[in-house]
């Protein structure tokens, strides 16, 4: 993926060692205020996109985009992190720096795949043909790069030195992945203002053969689709994408850019044909995701929780970007359905509520002094049949004073149950909402707290709310709230422990 570079980053740095120096030593020590605790972050410098998630040799690792030396955008490396379990996570050495001639301003997002006996990752080599920071004349190319120990890698060069088309410049981002005999590649490309998805096959991921663009945009549906991902689930095909300059339309596509799907089925002229564009999240933040097909079977995702142009006020802190906890995908009637990876519940303490639940109803606010925190997750259960007017919900983060708080509530005006950022600290602001179904009686809610974000899942998986949130470290204070009737109540809450080994 690409973006308006920070003057202040365009040089090159001399060698990865030098790269390698904030992990090893750490540069100016971030102050904790919006660290996270549990979620995959940066340990200095800019994060973006997830690269190349993969399960090898027993871990899991998680691959993404990385400027280790500002807080900004600027030439991409790929950082790296391993887990066993999707809980715990260990930060690696970097595993790829640009410089060479095939990706000599960036190493751009792609994605890893087991090969034999080695970790491969296929990526973007990205290159400035005029000024850096001008898009109208760059070179991208697909690269490969391989590891026998999964932590040091050996670049081997362009394997894709060309789009399908020579009028296309943006052509980036390749997912990879098997089936059967071959190995095929997915990646984004832009050709004017149309948006092209090419698709190639390979039997040892050096020499790939174009196949056909196996779908494109029309007018509406944006210029570029960055971070493609193509894959089965529940007998259907599945294809993810990242489209930019979709414009928004009431509630829908209020983010600069999106993430979503379509649903539908790949023929044999390698033509993808299916439903609607539907956005995967619908909170503020929620970029550039990609999944992985685990051992067990499951469909897991990670996305990048910030989008472009937002308030990003941890730079001050010198690290930016975090991606969300990892999901799992459902496919039911036609949409996808995602929840939080069942592995998380190993974050619990022992459950803040012995007695039962904590509930409201009637109209007013009441503080929940029991609990408090900004690493948690909370069930929720809003009960809406006699909720006609007004709005029942949860207050989070709220601080002693009342001038911060996140809140999370149901409109029973809209049917929309809204996430409301208007005071939730530093620099950000707005609503974000998903319509509820005027016969829903009861919403069951599961709330992932951590220090500077907020994911909200329905039970039943079928829409997810994603933002960052920058309040004050004392703004630890939760509260229900009702107008109009109908009860919401806390069904259970727990403190969430540490990630980092």
């Amino acid at each position: 993926m690409t973006h308006s570079i920070n003057p202040t980053s365009t040089c090159m740095p001399v060698s990865l060692d030098l790269a390698q120096r904030p992990l090893s030593e750490g540069s100016a020590p971030p102050t904790p205020d919006y660290r996270p605790g549990y979620h995959l972050a940066p340990p200095t410098g800019w994060m973006n996109d997830p690269n190349g998630v993969v399960y090898f040799r027993g871990e899991y690792h998680v691959f993404y985009q990385h400027h280790p030396f500002d807080a900004s955008w600027g030439p991409m490396y790929w950082g790296h992190a391993k887990s066993r379990d999707l809980v715990h996570w260990q930060h690696l050495p970097i595993a790829l720096e640009p410089g060479d001639e095939f990706d000599q301003h960036g190493c751009f997002s792609g994605s890893a795949v087991v090969c034999g006996d080695s970790l491969a990752l296929l990526y973007t080599g990205h290159t400035w043909l005029a000024e850096v920071g001008d898009e109208r004349s760059i070179r991208q190319v697909q690269c490969l790069a391989t590891s026998e120990d999964g932590v040091h890698f050996v670049k081997h060069g362009a394997v894709i030195d060309a789009a399908p088309d020579a009028a296309i410049m943006h052509f980036r981002d390749p997912k990879v992945w098997r089936d059967g005999e071959h190995w095929y590649l997915i990646a984004g490309a832009r050709l004017g203002d149309v948006p092209l998805l090419p698709l190639y096959r390979s039997t040892d991921l050096r020499a790939w053969e174009f196949l056909a663009y196996v779908s494109r945009g029309d007018a509406g549906d944006g210029y570029m689709w960055e971070c493609p991902d193509l894959f089965r689930l529940g007998g259907q095909d599945v294809l993810l994408y990242s489209p930019q300059g979709m414009q928004p339309e009431g509630f829908e596509r209020l983010n600069k850019f999106q993430t979503g799907y379509r649903v539908g089925q790949l023929d044999s002229d390698w033509q993808f044909t299916g439903g609607p564009f539907i956005e995967l999240d619908n909170g503020h933040d929620f970029y550039a995701a990609q999944t992985l097909l685990a051992a067990d079977g499951r469909r897991l995702l990670w996305a990048w929780l910030d989008m472009w142009d937002s308030p990003m006020p941890s730079q001050a802190q010198h690290w930016c970007g975090m991606l969300g906890v990892p999901r799992e995908l459902q496919l039911h009637k036609g949409r996808l359905h995602s929840y939080p990876a069942r592995e998380l519940a190993a974050l619990r303490q022992a459950p803040l509520l012995a007695d039962g639940a904590l509930c409201w109803e009637g109209s007013g606010t009441q503080p929940l002094s029991t609990l408090n925190g900004d690493r948690l997750e909370i069930e929720l259960q809003l009960e809406l049949a006699e909720c006609r007017e007004g709005r029942l919900g949860i207050a989070l983060r709220c601080s002693a004073d009342g001038q911060e708080q996140t809140l999370l509530y149901y409109d029973a005006q809209l049917q929309r149950l809204v996430l409301d950022r208007s005071r939730s600290g530093a620099g950000v602001s707005g609503q974000r909402s998903v319509a509820l179904a005027a016969t829903q009686a009861t919403l069951r809610l599961r709330v992932f707290l951590d220090r500077s974000s907020i994911e909200v899942f329905a039970a039943d998986g079928s829409f997810s709310l994603s933002s960052r949130i920058y309040p004050q470290p004392d703004s630890l204070g939760l509260a229900l709230f009702g107008s109009g009737g109908g009860q919401v109540a806390v069904r259970q809450a727990w403190q969430l422990s540490s990630g980092w080994l």
